[in-house]
């Protein structure tokens, strides 16, 4: 039964501008199925939250696999590589947030850079004692609430109450009761903890052998089954962690891009440029001037000077 602390309408939908702008919100209330199962993880260059309102699901993070309740709160920060596993039977009913917000404002920085922390803490899913919980969702039913009668203050009104659902949560991060516990067979587990050595050491070189010695599994199973656990091969994997983190880097730092790729494990600038090519559809140097092209525009939108 779907939980009365948070409203919920099927099929409904809250926009607040398009995905690309520097701003924008949509919050998703629908079922998720177990037949649209995501095959493969993912990542992107927005912000998302899950809130699963009834049954069970499972996250998988960053090669961690994740069992959720419903109204816990999955917090999940631009590139970071996941997907979701919902369980076979009726489909669970859930919130999906994503968005993208300015965090430049002037006078705000650090604020907002202190706000946003709570997508960066090691396991980002929150789960609060009943009481608490209730006071963490009220914005979002506010939100809801604003959306049945739209004014000319909309999305300022939806803007605003989304910061206090964010500042709700880091208020009360310290009284957040999520344990992660250990599912699945134990030859999943072995290859999630692969997964997860992978995202802990992309830096440094690693082979299908070395990894099937340090887990004791042999290199044969060790490749089938990590593609059927994680839906890539092993080599696409450790490639697409090496990238998802290259991108980081290149919109994050003044480093040359050289040492970039270097510094994420590849072998050479010519590997790192083909495989870049491959996952994005541009070169590392173009994604790097098209996306900081894009945070100046928007600086200068906000009536900050260029620099």
């Amino acid at each position: 039964m779907t939980p009365s602390v948070l409203a919920y309408e099927q099929g409904y939908a809250i926009h607040v501008n398009q995905p690309g702008d520097s701003l924008f919100y949509h919050l998703d209330y629908d079922e998720r199925s177990h037949e649209l199962n995501m095959e493969f993880q993912h990542f992107h260059d927005f912000y998302e939250i899950c809130i699963l309102l009834d049954r069970t699901a499972a996250h998988i993070i960053e090669g961690s696999l994740y069992e959720i309740q419903p109204l816990d709160i999955v917090l999940l920060r631009p590139s970071l590589l996941h997907k979701t596993q919902y369980p076979k039977g009726a489909p669970p009913k859930r919130l999906m947030i994503t968005f993208a917000m300015p965090r430049n404002t002037p006078g705000l920085e650090s604020g907002y850079t202190e706000l946003f922390s709570i997508f960066d803490k090691p396991i980002p899913i929150f789960r609060f004692a009943e009481e608490r919980r209730q006071a963490v969702l009220n914005p979002l039913n506010e939100i809801y609430a604003l959306s049945q009668d739209p004014s000319a203050l909309h999305s300022v009104a939806i803007h605003s109450k989304f910061v206090e659902f964010l500042c709700a949560i880091h208020r009360y991060s310290a009284e957040n009761s999520y344990v992660r516990e250990e599912t699945g067979s134990s030859m999943s587990q072995r290859m999630y903890a692969i997964a997860s050595y992978i995202h802990s050491h992309y830096q440094n070189e690693l082979s299908l052998e070395e990894i099937s010695k340090r887990f004791f599994v042999s290199a044969h199973h060790l490749s089938r089954q990590f593609n059927k656990v994680t839906g890539f091969t092993f080599t696409e994997y450790i490639q697409m962690t090496r990238i998802r983190n290259a991108q980081q880097m290149l919109l994050n730092s003044n480093q040359k891009i050289t040492e970039i790729a270097a510094q994420c494990g590849f072998a050479s600038f010519s590997q790192f440029n083909r495989i870049f090519n491959k996952l994005n559809g541009m070169s590392p140097s173009a994604y790097r001037r098209i996306r900081h092209s894009q945070s100046e525009r928007e600086l200068i939108s906000m009536g900050r000077p260029e620099r």
